[in-house]
């Protein structure tokens, strides 16, 4: 479906943002995934929530690896800057990208046998580093590409379509990000728009690492009944703890939220996440309470999702390792090869 290109002529009423773009002219090509899989449905919020931002699409580089998910970027933002990476190694090509050049948006799109399995190592440094980033992973708990094996993240006790019981403990994304430093954790369901895109926009104006894990079911192979990454199982275990708003600081996105206690965070870039909770006793500030929440709640089955953790003054790899303002792809031959004096001042404070 990929070589049918899609109608260059957009209908003249169509809403446009602030650069006067539409969202037509945020997405990309003819996705070939299945029918209802819902990787179609993130790729939607990755494009509602640029249009929204009005972001420039050359300001964007999305990477990603091997797998269902890692197709994806191919279906939105068909102007951005783009690099598909062999299996598990996007988060290191991410990171030398982001070395390269600070000026860039960084969206990292994976998957769970992608990020929780062959790649595990990448994830881990990427996140642990604080690499500014948006790393999306599209968790639907089987090897689409391969027939529906389990993956890493599936649940222990879950059925397989073809009637297999999994007895592996699964990796939670989750709580290895929280473990790890990241500064902005969430959870989401591809078939929640109004949770999931402004959770996008947040992650997007967040400085730091940026982990977001989405539970997207695979139509074709886990989404029947003993799966506990479907639609329907997804959809009566679903603990929402907050819902969010996100202020930007060029005009305000009014959404309508449930009634709740109001808490607001102030991002570096001006931006204002406003935190309608539903759960008065969640504290998405406290990196521990946020670890037992998560694991408390999924011992009782309960798939917890939303804002789960914010850092409201976050540091990024540039900042751990205080590299120049200008990027790297822009410094001269002089700046980048100071000379054999300045390498010998180096060499001898390390000694």
């Amino acid at each position: 479906m990929t070589y049918i290109a899609k109608p260059g002529l957009h209908h003249p009423t169509l809403p446009k943002n602030a650069l006067c773009y539409t969202r037509r002219d945020y997405e990309g090509k003819v996705s070939t995934l299945c029918a209802g899989c819902g990787h179609d449905s993130i790729s939607a919020a990755i494009i509602q929530a640029c249009w929204e931002l009005a972001i420039e699409p050359h300001r964007l580089a999305k990477l990603s690896g091997i797998g269902c998910s890692s197709k994806t970027p191919d279906y939105f933002l068909g102007n951005s800057h783009g690099f598909n990476t062999v299996h598990g190694r996007m988060p290191s090509v991410l990171t030398g990208a982001n070395l390269a050049n600070r000026e860039l948006l960084y969206l990292g799109v994976s998957g769970d046998g992608d990020s929780a399995s062959i790649g595990i190592g990448q994830f881990v440094h990427a996140i642990r580093r604080g690499v500014n980033m948006v790393y999306i992973v599209e968790n639907n708990g089987v090897y689409g590409l391969t027939k529906g094996q389990f993956s890493a993240t599936a649940d222990q006790g879950s059925v397989s379509k073809r009637g297999v019981v999994n007895t592996d403990n699964p990796i939670d994304m989750v709580g290895l990000a929280l473990q790890l430093g990241a500064s902005f954790v969430a959870r989401s369901f591809s078939g929640d728009k109004q949770q999931l895109v402004p959770l996008i926009k947040a992650a997007i104006a967040h400085r730091g690492a940026a982990f977001i894990d989405v539970i997207s079911p695979c139509v074709a192979f886990n989404n029947h009944a003993g799966s506990t990454k479907s639609y329907d199982y997804v959809r009566e275990h679903n603990e929402a703890v907050n819902r969010l708003d996100v202020i930007s600081a060029r005009e305000a996105i009014g959404v309508d939220y449930a009634e709740g206690e109001l808490a607001e965070v102030r991002q570096h870039d001006g931006s204002v996440l406003r935190l309608r909770k539903l759960h008065a006793d969640y504290d998405p500030g406290d990196r521990i309470a946020a670890m037992n929440y998560v694991h408390a709640h999924q011992v009782r089955g309960e798939i917890v999702t939303g804002l789960l953790y914010l850092d409201p003054d976050p540091h990024d790899l540039h900042e751990h390792l205080n590299t120049v303002a200008t990027p790297f792809n822009a410094l001269g031959a002089e700046a980048l090869c100071p000379g054999a004096a300045t390498l010998e001042q180096i060499n001898a404070s390390l000694r």
